[in-house]
């Protein structure tokens, strides 16, 4: 049996690898035209389109992987139908499930290498790659906006307007309310530097808002905590489909505490952790076809009916996305709903086949 899984195995590894790449280069071609319209703002040149590129390659290998997984099974499972092998294989008396789980052993390797990709270089290549486009475009001015962005610690309201390299943060505007949230201090800082937990600041100038009037002050440098790090620039730097698993968590426990919104960031994160299940599930769906009529045919339709599916898949994994954000539904749920509906059907195309 140990020969039978490594033969299917191959197949289906090979052929989800090579539909990958396909997907990869077509992609990745598509979003390097559109981004090419960017060249000569700022200082972004060709070399630098090209150089995001490469670096979103990860990311958006990880994204593709349920949908090469697909059509790459009934790509290499269609290759050994159409010459007859698993015919051969079944008279033997090897019944479908025992084929299902040849193929599910080859995608427990795809899903390994989806979590390597997806969880340890992605997020770092993509979180490069924004950067080294978003400096290259504004000139290191504004990160997000001519306004930048916000961020929430407690009480205190933080609007950074720069984001340089090294943990550095310029044009920071800190504003403390009190409990009756009346604003009480009123702080900016030309330059904010983050080591060893906590900021420092640089070029302050601070005013003390109080009954008696605004005392105001300058001051070269000092000491400032936060709850807010580096680390939350991601999120604001990278789409969140983007991030890992590690820095979803650590976003929605800042949201937590600080009485946010975490519904969004919860169906990301769960949509992460369904995500190997979900290529799992894709090619178990391809066996039932494959064992069916579709072994019949050439691999011209078998990578239409794979697209057809894995299109149908996205859809609907977009759809319960939208609808659970919509009606607040649990985003364990509306992550694993596709999912489990799709491996439903196959389980039902599975009795019809035998």
């Amino acid at each position: 049996m140990k020969t039978l899984d490594r033969h299917i195995g191959f197949h289906v590894i090979r052929d989800c690898l090579l539909t990958l790449m396909a997907l990869l280069a077509v992609f990745s071609l598509i979003e390097f035209l559109d981004d090419v319209g960017d060249v000569g703002r700022g200082s972004y040149t060709m070399a630098d389109a090209l150089e995001y590129m490469l670096l979103s390659a990860p990311n958006r290998a990880a994204i593709l992987f349920p949908v090469a997984a697909v059509i790459g099974s009934l790509i290499g499972l269609g290759s050994l139908a159409s010459h007859r092998e698993l015919i051969v294989i079944r008279a033997t008396g090897v019944s479908s499930l025992r084929i299902a789980g040849s193929a599910l052993k080859a995608a427990a390797v795809l899903m390994v290498a989806a979590v390597v990709v997806g969880e340890v270089l992605a997020p770092y290549t993509q979180q490069l790659a924004q950067q080294r486009r978003t400096a290259a475009l504004s000139e290191n001015r504004a990160l997000d906006t001519g306004k930048g962005f916000w961020i929430r610690d407690g009480n205190t309201f933080i609007n950074v307007g720069r984001v340089l390299p090294g943990n550095l943060m310029g044009e920071l505007y800190i504003y403390e309310f009190d409990e009756e949230r009346q604003l009480r201090v009123a702080t900016y800082a030309d330059r904010a530097s983050y080591e060893g937990g906590e900021w420092t600041l640089e070029g302050i100038r601070q005013s003390h808002i109080g009954k008696g009037g605004v005392i105001a002050r300058d001051v070269v440098e000092a000491d400032w905590r936060s709850a807010f790090k580096p680390e939350l620039v991601e999120v604001v730097t990278v789409r969140v489909t983007s991030l890992s698993i590690p820095g979803l968590m650590r976003y929605i426990d800042y949201l937590r505490t600080n009485d946010l919104d975490t519904t969004r960031y919860e169906l990301a994160l769960w949509n992460k952790l369904v995500h190997p299940f979900a290529t799992a599930v894709m090619i178990f769906m391809a066996l039932p076809l494959v064992l069916g009529r579709l072994g019949t045919f050439g691999i011209g339709p078998r990578i239409v009916v794979g697209v057809v599916v894995a299109m149908a898949f996205l859809l609907l994994q977009r759809m319960a996305g939208q609808l659970g954000l919509s009606f607040g539904l649990n985003p364990v749920v509306s992550a694993l709903l596709p999912s489990l509906a799709f491996l439903m059907l196959a389980l039902l195309l599975f009795r019809r086949v035998g």
